[in-house]
């Protein structure tokens, strides 16, 4: 599982710091997440996970500071949480997540995108039953033994503790991410490599040729599109 979330993760963040629209999506997100509840991440949880995520994608303090000002001066933008699920060539799977302040708009595009490069999309829950949601939690500086340690002080049972590369990757479930994180900051750690709440494939597929090429188009459309958050697949790319 680990070796997999590495993967996923460095394809990701290859593509996401040669754009600064991953910054736009985070100040999005935060804004809508800060208006549901309070924009003090002490008193909502939802945006303290958003806030740690973002600290792993070195989003600036700036763009932060922006969406949470927005979000308190009481900005009347609003905006639709929408689940798309879908497949791609060779019957590869993808979920997209987003946040939308037209319906119509969002939905023509995604659809479009899935049409023109090999793909179509499902029903609701025709993909996300092959996924789980996960948190995960990355540090480095410990070894898995030390980390099992912590956690097991502080009287949590998680899904998987993997030794990817030079870091440790913690698998828990979502209700645990603060958890988690608490027993890592009173153990001293004050960095994450990851801190995502994400939707982890239970298995994943491999393409080649022009199936891994076209997906791959799939996938860097959608994540482009301005209404897109997250998007999530079960392919395998190669290391």
């Amino acid at each position: 599982m680990g070796r997999k979330w590495n993967n996923i993760k460095e394809k990701k963040a290859s593509k996401d710091a040669s754009t600064s629209r991953v910054y736009a999506k985070f100040g999005r997100e935060i804004y809508v997440v800060a208006r549901q509840g309070e924009p003090d991440p002490e008193s909502n949880r939802a945006l303290k996970v958003v806030l740690e995520r973002a600290k792993t994608y070195n989003v600036p303090k700036a763009i932060i500071d922006r969406a949470l000002e927005k979000a308190k001066g009481g900005s009347e933008e609003n905006f639709d949480e929408l689940r798309y699920e879908g497949f791609g060539p060779n019957g590869s799977m993808v979920i997209v997540d987003a946040l939308t302040n037209n319906v119509n708009r969002t939905a023509s595009e995604v659809r479009s995108t899935f049409t023109k490069n090999g793909g179509n999309l499902g029903v609701s829950g025709s993909v996300s039953y092959m996924f789980d949601s996960t948190a995960v939690i990355g540090v480095e500086g410990k070894s898995a033994d030390e980390v099992l340690e912590l956690l097991m002080e502080a009287d949590l049972d998680v899904r998987d503790i993997v030794e990817e590369d030079e870091a440790v990757i913690v698998y828990a479930e979502p209700d645990q991410f603060h958890a988690v994180q608490d027993a890592f900051k009173n153990a001293g750690v004050t960095e994450f490599t990851v801190a995502e709440l994400t939707m982890l494939p239970q298995t994943f597929v491999t393409l080649e040729g022009d199936a891994l090429a076209q997906f791959e188009k799939l996938i860097d459309v959608l994540e482009d599109l301005e209404d897109v958050q997250q998007v999530y697949h079960n392919v395998e790319f190669e290391e």
